[in-house]
């Protein structure tokens, strides 16, 4: 880590953590714009996610792009005074902004969840000032030239040109309108490299200002970084507009930070190694700035549509305090350590018929504890049961009968009172 006398090292790398967060609220500023524009394009026309363009019509669309340029200028040059370790992370700023936002503007919820996720990702990004890497590892145009074609970076672009190329030309025509990881995937991969682009022109523009500027301008390196950002960018944009007119903001959001973050910390560690000055106590503070952000954007954006506020949360809390009723068919007689569960017995009672009558008789069922059969018993005994069965009782619909049971030690018993005739 850099000492506190070096006022250079340290004032470039507050300077690239205020543009950070500025650049954050113009980009979730953006979102919201574009979002807008696309729902006014969808009444209209084709939609983005079928590949119409009749969004760039429209003057929000163009503010919101405007929106996303500064944003991206400021992270420009936020990259170029502060190590990626530190800018990429708090992006996740971006989701919270774009949360906000989106519910005062774009009518989507804002629940308990989503608060709370708010908190975590402040909590997070705190954390990643705290403790990201405060010194630059490389500092000059040339440095960057050689690590840019390092056999490691060359791995790392050649997968991720690999994989968006798939995830393009095979399975976007196939997925891409059923799932948000497809387009999100293209504009994380592609973004990463578009990232280093960005850091490489940030380190010679640094460099034609305070050194050499003619240098600069007439090295081929400097001008192949510009062309790949701006196709990096574009095509970054392209699926990131079909992502949002497709799926909802605040998922397209928070999974695109998850990817991009981790996308450009590979990069990052594959091309910069910014890592080597950290300590062993940075890695494990990041490490826990990164799964914080991560949960407070899934929080935001998964459980957004959760009927989750403090009274729902007071009324499920007073009914699961509330005593709740018994119910005869869940007290298994098997089970003498007091556990309720329900229990079916293994043979349905059945009914039956008197011999000289279409009457039905009283039910009397006898249920030990040591068995599950059920015991049918034959004609009633007056003295059990006093009461006879009233003329005209049919038998031919049994309809909410009443249930008389006493439950004793080790057995319990009901009757069955059948309604009448007229009542059916």
């Amino acid at each position: 880590m850099v000492s506190e006398t070096d006022p250079d090292s340290s004032l470039s790398f507050y300077a690239g953590l205020c543009l950070a967060v500025l650049s954050t609220l113009m980009i979730g500023s953006g979102f919201i714009f574009k979002k807008r524009a696309l729902l006014r394009a969808a009444n209209r026309g084709i939609r983005a996610g079928d590949g119409g363009l009749i969004y760039l019509r429209d003057w929000m669309w163009w503010a919101g792009l405007s929106l996303f340029a500064l944003g991206e200028g400021a992270n420009f040059v936020a990259y170029a005074l502060a190590p990626a370790v530190l800018v990429t992370p708090l992006g996740g700023l971006s989701v919270l902004v774009c949360a906000v936002l989106s519910y005062q503007f774009l009518g989507e919820r804002l629940n308990l969840a989503g608060k709370l996720g708010c908190l975590i990702c402040l909590l997070g990004s705190t954390l990643v000032m705290l403790h990201a890497p405060k010194e630059q590892v490389v500092d000059t145009l040339n440095e960057m030239r050689v690590i840019f074609f390092d056999r490691a970076f060359i791995i790392y672009g050649a997968f991720v040109l690999l994989l968006a190329s798939l995830l393009i030309f095979v399975l976007g025509p196939r997925f891409g309108k059923t799932t948000p990881l497809i387009y999100i995937l293209i504009s994380a991969s592609l973004g990463s490299l578009s990232v280093m682009a960005c850091k490489g022109l940030g380190i010679g523009i640094k460099e034609a200002i305070l050194k050499d500027f003619a240098r600069t301008l007439t090295s081929w390196f400097f001008w192949m970084l510009i062309v790949l950002l701006i196709a990096g960018i574009s095509i970054q944009l392209y699926y990131l507009n079909r992502a949002l007119d497709l799926f909802n903001t605040g998922l397209v959001t928070a999974l695109l930070y998850v990817f991009f973050t981790g996308f450009v910390l590979t990069a990052s560690a594959i091309l910069f190694r910014e890592w080597v000055t950290l300590e062993v106590m940075d890695y494990v503070e990041l490490s826990l700035a990164f799964v914080l952000i991560t949960v407070g954007v899934f929080m935001m954006t998964v459980l957004k549509d959760v009927d989750l506020n403090w009274k729902t949360l007071a009324a499920a809390r007073s009914a699961s305090n509330s005593p709740g009723l018994l119910r005869g068919d869940e007290l298994n007689p098997n089970d003498t350590r007091g556990r309720y569960k329900r229990y079916k017995p293994k043979q349905s009672p059945s009914i039956r018929k008197s011999p000289d009558s279409q009457h039905l008789l009283p039910l009397t069922e006898s249920w030990s504890s040591d068995s599950s059969e059920l015991d049918l018993a034959g004609p009633p005994n007056p003295t059990a049961h006093p009461v006879a069965l009233e003329p005209g009782t049919t038998d031919s619909v049994l309809t909410n009968p009443t249930v008389d049971r006493g439950v004793g030690m080790n057995s319990f018993s009901f009757n069955l009172t059948l309604p009448n005739s007229k009542d059916v």
